[in-house]
Formats: structure tokens, C-alpha cells, sequence
């Protein structure tokens, strides 16, 4: 019995660490650091088979099921929150406002945002409105949504993960 509890806490905390590694090698191919990726996906895939062939090598594998799954879903969990602590990076923010507002615009930058500002039509033919790009650390994300949507409830927000940025203004 005591075998089998070992073995299910190895295979769930392994699970963890594997699942955890996976999430580091999807960020940083996606920052084009492909050398770390590797590194990562290394050892990922070195936990994964370590598990696996613990998983497979038992008499009667439902009982590995469990902490098997549940070490897949905390990983990705663990993972998750790696990245938002870990990953640096810009946001590409563009901005639709319900109307044409000046204040909504100025409000921002007063508050350290630098706003490019396009006039656009609504879906009806008279609405006159503003599409606002911002480009934004990850970090400050949160501040400008709660901002914006203070000032512009209706705002139409759209946000993109930027890789690159030469220029503008940066507070």
C-alpha cells in the first residue's frame, strides 16, 4: 500500500512539473527563444516518460488514473500562473470608443497612456466614433481595462500580444 501511494505522489507532482514545462516552452517559442524552449522541452518530455513508464509498467493502471489527471490539470494551473508572473511582454490595445469623445482620449493620457487616435463609422451610417491603439506593458493591462471602462463603459476592446516594438512612447 505504501508503494502505491509513493508512486501516485510521484506521478502527480511529476505530472506537475512536465505539464509546467510545456507551458515555458509554448511562451518562449512564442518570444522566439528557441534555445530555452529546448531546454525546457527537454526535461519535459524526460518527466513525461519517466511518468509514463511508471503508469505503464503497473499491475492495474485505474489507480494511477487520478493522480495522473489530476497532476495534468494543476500543471496546467501551476503553468498558467508562471507565465502571468514570469512572461514580460506589450500588449497591442485597440480601443473602439462608443462615440466621438475627446475625454475618454485625454483621460487616458493624462494617465500615462500614449493613444494613437483614427476616426471611424459605427455599423450605423450617422455613428462617429474613435479607435484608439495603445500599445501597453502586460503588466499595466488591468489598470487601463478598469480605466476605460469608467470612462466608456460601451468601449469595444480588442488586445493582441505584440512581439515586437521599435519607437513610440513608453511610460
Amino acid at each position: 500500500m505504501e508503494s502505491i501511494i509513493k508512486t501516485c505522489l510521484f506521478i502527480f507532482f511529476a505530472r506537475i512539473a512536465d505539464v509546467s514545462m510545456g507551458s515555458l516552452r509554448i511562451i518562449f517559442l512564442g518570444k522566439e527563444k528557441s534555445k530555452l524552449a529546448f531546454i525546457f522541452g527537454f526535461i519535459e518530455i524526460f518527466i513525461w516518460f519517466l511518468v509514463a513508464k511508471d503508469v505503464l509498467a503497473a499491475d492495474s493502471p485505474w489507480w494511477v488514473i487520478l493522480p495522473y489527471s489530476l497532476g495534468y490539470a494543476t500543471g496546467t494551473y501551476v503553468g498558467s500562473l508562471i507565465s502571468e508572473k514570469y512572461t514580460s511582454g506589450n500588449l497591442g490595445v485597440q480601443i473602439i470608443t462608443s462615440d466621438k469623445d475627446t475625454n475618454v482620449v485625454d483621460h487616458l493620457r493624462e494617465n500615462g497612456y500614449a493613444v494613437s487616435v483614427i476616426d471611424v463609422k459605427g455599423k450605423e451610417r450617422n455613428s462617429s466614433k474613435y479607435m484608439l491603439f495603445i500599445e501597453i506593458d502586460k503588466k499595466r493591462f488591468d489598470h487601463l481595462r478598469e480605466l476605460v471602462k469608467m470612462l466608456d463603459p460601451k468601449a469595444f476592446i480588442v488586445v493582441n500580444d505584440t512581439k515586437y516594438v521599435q519607437n513610440g512612447y513608453f511610460k
